[in-house]
């Protein structure tokens, strides 16, 4: 049965051939429009996450001393690599015209990644309902109460559930537990020893599973419904979540309006983000999407054992299709994008928004890693460096897409940003293996 739907999938959809093969692809979305859309969310939804992030200001401030310095804002820096570019041109050989910037979500405060947005977002979003609901709080209160022993007990009574791969389970065990909430994490087998250890650590019930990330989620949605006083986090359908992440774009105005980084027909912007089931990026995306409009290009990048973004927006089957079916294992190092099927919800709404995905191998994430070490001192995790490739992928595969959108003589004024999104909270000797790991890599270049 197994074979047939494989055989029936690739003669239908031809293009999912050298995705089967493990081959490294740039897909372009010929969906995409020129003014995207999408009736499944709105920018209010975001307008409203970015007021409930800022309500929550003071209470953050007391709970995190490192947001201080922010006033309560969990916000990453833009980071100009010039020497990575330099480093990646000579490995790959390609030329790569334009600025080439670091979005510094691996640095975020509080759970180092960028699951910090989304993730946490949902936490407070929640213990802002329940703390309302029971006449305990109002919106025009200081939220700096939520750090009373009062709000800890009252927290104490509600669980918090969520299935990942890591880096989503980490940002909601540490601010959960931080609000006092019982944290329950249900985490795939490609989630990392030290991420479950952290969470332990912190306080969080950590259930393991043998099987890939949607067992995970689908266990852990499971036993939530049995239980009233658990709130599930929904990696695959939230728009908490996606609201959380879409806050970013917002952010991303403000720096390039600071550093003098236009967007606009002359100066095109092209956005490379990690992606597994799709929440973050996705969420991401949108947002940019709609504040840059046609002038952003975005593409999501995934390993090759793991494309199900690809697949899903290549089909239009979304969630119908797993990377299974065509054969593939859904085994990589890149913990966080090892998801075998796509979420539904965000899949949709990216139809008209995103440029296209691409796939890396696993031994480039690796090659990345150590180039980055030594051209800039720079750390991130295996999965952060699939962005690293958009610009290789765009300049040796992207013509057409280049040519078609009249950007081709454009290109020396494009911004390049690269969205890192983990590696802050990797452990020493995590990050010495790696270093072992990228070393053996580029000798066997």
């Amino acid at each position: 049965m197994e074979n047939e739907r494989k055989h029936e999938l690739l003669n239908q959809f031809p293009g999912l051939n050298e995705l089967a093969n493990h081959h490294t692809v740039l897909w372009e979305n010929t969906n995409r429009e020129i003014k995207a859309q999408t009736n499944l969310f709105s920018m209010e939804e975001v307008e409203e996450a970015e007021e409930t992030l800022k309500r929550f200001s003071s209470y953050l401030t007391l709970a995190f001393p490192e947001l201080l310095e922010s006033k309560g804002l969990i916000e990453s820096s833009l980071l100009d690599i010039p020497y990575m570019k330099k480093a990646l041109e000579k490995e790959f050989d390609v030329l790569i015209p334009g600025q080439f910037i670091l979005k510094c979500d691996h640095a975020l405060p509080i759970s180092g990644s960028i699951k910090a947005r989304g993730g946490i977002f949902e936490v407070l979003r929640q213990a802002e309902r329940l703390a309302i609901a029971s006449g305990k709080l109002t919106k025009e209160d200081s939220y700096a109460v939520l750090a009373t022993e009062d709000f800890q007990s009252f927290f104490q009574q509600y669980t918090i559930a969520v299935g990942s791969t890591g880096n989503l389970g980490l940002s909601i065990g540490i601010m959960g537990k931080k609000l006092g909430f019982n944290v329950v994490v249900h985490m795939s087998s490609d989630a990392k020893e030290w991420k479950k250890a952290l969470l332990r650590e912190k306080g969080a019930t950590v259930i393991e599973y043998e099987a890939d990330y949607s067992v995970a989620v689908e266990q852990g949605r499971r036993e939530a419904e049995q239980d009233p006083m658990c709130h599930f986090i929904d990696d695959e359908n939230s728009k908490d979540l996606f609201a959380g992440y879409a806050v970013a774009a917002k952010r991303l105005k403000a720096q390039f309006e600071k550093t003098n980084i236009s967007v606009d027909a002359a100066y095109p912007l092209f956005v490379y983000l990690p992606c597994g089931v799709g929440g973050g990026p996705g969420g991401i995306a949108y947002g940019i999407r709609e504040i840059f409009g046609e002038h952003a290009h975005i593409f999501f990048a995934e390993p090759v054992a793991s494309p199900c973004m690809t697949i899903g927006l290549m089909t239009g089957l979304h969630d119908e299709i797993s990377v299974e079916d065509i054969g593939l294992t859904n085994k990589t190092e890149a913990d966080g994008l090892a998801v075998g099927r796509a979420s539904k919800f965000v899949g949709k709404v990216m139809e008209t928004y995103i440029s296209g995905c691409y796939t890396v191998k696993d031994e480039e994430l690796f090659t990345s890693l150590g180039l980055a070490m030594d051209s800039e001192g720079l750390f991130l995790e295996p999965s952060a460096h699939a962005g690293m490739f958009g610009p290789i992928q765009l300049m040796k595969n992207g013509q057409s897409y280049l040519e078609k959108h009249d950007l081709v003589n454009k290109m020396e004024q494009a911004t390049h940003l690269v969205w890192a999104t983990g590696g802050s909270m990797v452990p020493e000797e995590m990050r010495e293996e790696y270093m072992a790991r990228c070393a053996g890599s580029r000798m066997n270049d």
